[in-house]
């Protein structure tokens, strides 16, 4: 397979606006959307008045080196992060080499853009998952199901609960060094009273989606915002 042109093919010119990267899982990908410009980060950089370029990667969101490298390299005037449902739906991570993994990625994006404003953000609510342990699979009603024991989680297995304090834990600890990161908890999203949004008991609703773009856009893009 092979892309063709009957012309110079040039990369496109900087508009004025600020350029958001963003990365995360499927619920950033928004396969459920109800076009291009229905997905919440498109949503929300319209209403940001910035240009986003979106590096989310369906059921893949579990911190590999190669994304940081990625993000740390590309231009961008604002970053954020929406990690955690695919390493709890995959158990991907234990508690031990959670917290490692997401330092480790913060300082690679760090070594190319130390200053810049970057959001690290938690998962939405996801029922199933909220207290017990991945990994996960669809079942037979077509609704995610948890395969993990909550027993686990004091061993070190993660849970949306486990993995929402981390961030959290994180960004509050290197803010002294670093005053521009900044964290969200994902809820602030779509939380537990809206879950009847998630008709597989994961992925939002188109409506959800864009709902979710004007409450990330009120809440970024505030005068005082992170990315205010």
């Amino acid at each position: 397979m092979a892309l063709k042109a009957d012309g110079e093919v040039l990369a496109p010119l900087p508009d004025g606006r600020r350029r958001w990267v963003h990365y995360g899982s499927s619920i950033s990908h928004c396969i459920e959307a109800d076009g291009p410009t229905g997905t919440w980060p498109v949503v929300a950089a319209a209403l940001g008045g910035v240009e986003v370029i979106n590096l989310s990667q369906a059921g893949n969101e579990v911190l590999d080196p190669y994304v940081a490298r990625t993000i740390r390299d590309v231009p961008a005037d604002l970053i954020s992060l929406k990690v955690g449902i695919n390493i709890v739906s995959l158990a991907a991570f234990r508690l031990r080499t959670f917290a490692p993994a997401v330092h480790g990625f913060l300082d690679t994006i760090r070594d190319g853009h130390p200053d810049t404003p970057l959001l690290l953000m938690s998962p939405v609510s996801c029922p199933a998952v909220e207290e017990t342990p991945g990994p996960t699979t669809m079942g037979p009603d077509g609704e995610i199901t948890a395969l993990g024991n909550p027993a686990d989680v004091a061993a070190g297995a993660l849970s949306l609960t486990v993995v929402r304090a981390e961030p959290a834990r994180i960004v509050a600890a290197r803010q002294a060094r670093d005053p521009h990161l900044h964290s969200l908890d994902g809820r602030e999203l779509l939380g537990p009273d809206q879950v009847h949004d998630l008709p597989d008991g994961l992925h939002p609703t188109a409506a959800a989606y864009r709902r979710m773009g004007k409450r990330f856009a009120t809440h970024a893009f505030a005068n005082h915002g992170p990315f205010g």
